[in-house]
Parts: structure tokens; sequence; C-alpha cells
């Protein structure tokens, strides 16, 4: 699967894309959650569309703190799903860290996102959870 990615080009556009990917989770934990709440959220990401033939079919927001790639958000829309584009762009992810001299990428996922399935096929292991959350990693280290 070859995908490629461009900075956003369009923040609310973003935003709606991924409330409307997760508003089930939403109204579930965060009910007063709305596309302005998750705007401020992802404003100051290194927002990222995700192309498959110059097709936007989602959205990755990145973060680098310290040497660690914080991966904040993976949509891919419904009708994309299930193709290997989750994991083309976990590759794209490691790649960008990689380049960046992060050790690691970290994420956070709800324990009843299928996501997590794509995290564990993907290297990512648990380092921690709370009562909704896993805390994954992936050592890029181990990589090498």
């Amino acid at each position: 699967m070859i995908i490629t990615c461009r900075a956003a080009e369009d923040l609310l556009r973003t935003a709606q894309f991924t409330y409307d990917n997760m508003k089930g989770y939403y109204e579930r934990f965060a009910p007063d959650w709305d596309v302005n709440k998750v705007m401020e959220a992802v404003q100051p990401l290194d927002n990222r569309e995700i192309l498959l033939a110059n097709q936007v079919v989602g959205v990755m927001r990145i973060e680098f703190r310290e040497r660690i790639c914080w991966l904040r958000d993976l949509q891919v829309i419904a009708s994309a799903q299930n193709k290997g584009i989750g994991k083309a762009a976990l590759e794209k992810v490691k790649e960008i860290a990689a380049q960046h001299g992060a050790y690691a990428v970290k994420l956070r996922v709800f324990k009843i996102s299928p996501a997590v399935a794509l995290y564990n096929r993907n290297g990512f292991f648990t380092q921690s959870e709370d009562e909704k959350f896993y805390n994954m990693q992936f050592d890029l280290q181990a990589e090498k």
C-alpha cells in the first residue's frame, strides 16, 4: 500500500473528519466535546492528511516532546479501513519519528477501539492502562 502525506490544508475540515470518526467515543466518554474542541486540541500539532491516489482518506497528527514522537491521532475514513492504510500510515509515522531522532512512538487509544489490534499487529506494546485507555509504545531502536 503506497500512501503519501501532506500538511493538512484545512484544519477545520480535518477536525470535522476526526469528530465524525470519533463521534461514538465522544458521545460515550466526553459528551461535551464538539468540533470546536477538537479544533482547539489539534491546532498545535503537526497535522497531516493521508492520501491514496491523490484522495484524502485519513488524517494523522503527531507531536514531538523530548525524543518521543507522540501519535496523537490516526483516522482513516470508514470506506478505506481494512485496506492497509492504517499500517502504511504507521510506517510513515515511524519514518518521520526516526528522521527527528526519536527513540519511540507513543500513543493512547481507547480500550474498546478496533485500532488496538492494528497497533498490536504493528509492533506496539501496552506500557500502561487505565479504566478507558491503553498507553502504547513502539521502540524505534528495536528496528535497528
